[in-house]
């Protein structure tokens, strides 16, 4: 399929998208971005692996900040390492500040970069890996067809919600305490509101 220049999604919408929609709208629609302590640690690790570069490690050929893309899909964006095995196939490592997640996010942003590398490379990408620094440990990521569909069901709810303009209500839960939108997202607002009408009802 032919995508138009405003149809292609970022990798990294997929990963805003399932860990908070409004999160991603905020980012990707809005072009809203802000500065934490937390998203300047996350920027700090990535620049080891932000610079374009390959080497070979034993037996594997390592690149760095490589550039990937699905036609199909119609995504694009940038694997913050991919290391080849020796029969050449891909094994995508993303990068992560923070310990270990249960998340889905992390997962579907691996997987996504899996579907590019195969479309890009015409082989199987059957396992990846997400590395958190804290814990310095990986998390091998089996691509399964369920994790697989996942990502392109997310891809169609990222691409509708951009295409419809649509900024998704605020989650005020636990997701929203380390994020660094918060003053524009706002997300104690609508409650607040709804106490103060409650509030002046039972005043009448």
């Amino acid at each position: 399929m032919q995508w138009n220049e405003d149809e292609w999604i970022m990798l990294s919408a997929l990963q805003h998208y399932v860990y908070c929609p409004r999160q991603c709208a905020l980012i990707h629609l809005e072009q809203t971005f802000e500065e934490n302590v937390f998203t300047l640690r996350g920027n700090r690790v990535h620049e080891r692996v932000d610079t374009p570069q390959g080497e070979q490690l034993g037996d594997r050929r390592v690149e760095r900040a490589l550039p990937i893309w699905s036609e199909r899909l119609g995504i694009i964006g940038k694997a913050d390492c991919v290391e080849f095995l020796p029969d050449g196939t891909p094994y995508p490592v993303e990068y992560k500040v923070g310990k270990r997640k249960t998340k889905e996010a992390d997962m579907v942003q691996l997987a996504a970069q899996a579907l590019c590398l195969e479309e890009m490379f015409d082989r199987p990408v059957t396992k990846g890996a997400l590395y958190y620094y804290q814990s310095r440990r990986r998390l091998e990521v089996d691509m399964t067809n369920q994790l697989r569909q996942l990502v392109e069901e997310t891809i169609q709810k990222v691409r509708d919600m951009l295409e419809n303009d649509r900024l998704p209500p605020p989650v005020n839960d636990a997701r929203c305490r380390d994020c660094s939108l918060q003053d524009v997202c706002m997300p104690q607002a609508p409650a607040n509101v709804a106490a103060w009408i409650s509030e002046e009802n039972d005043h009448d």
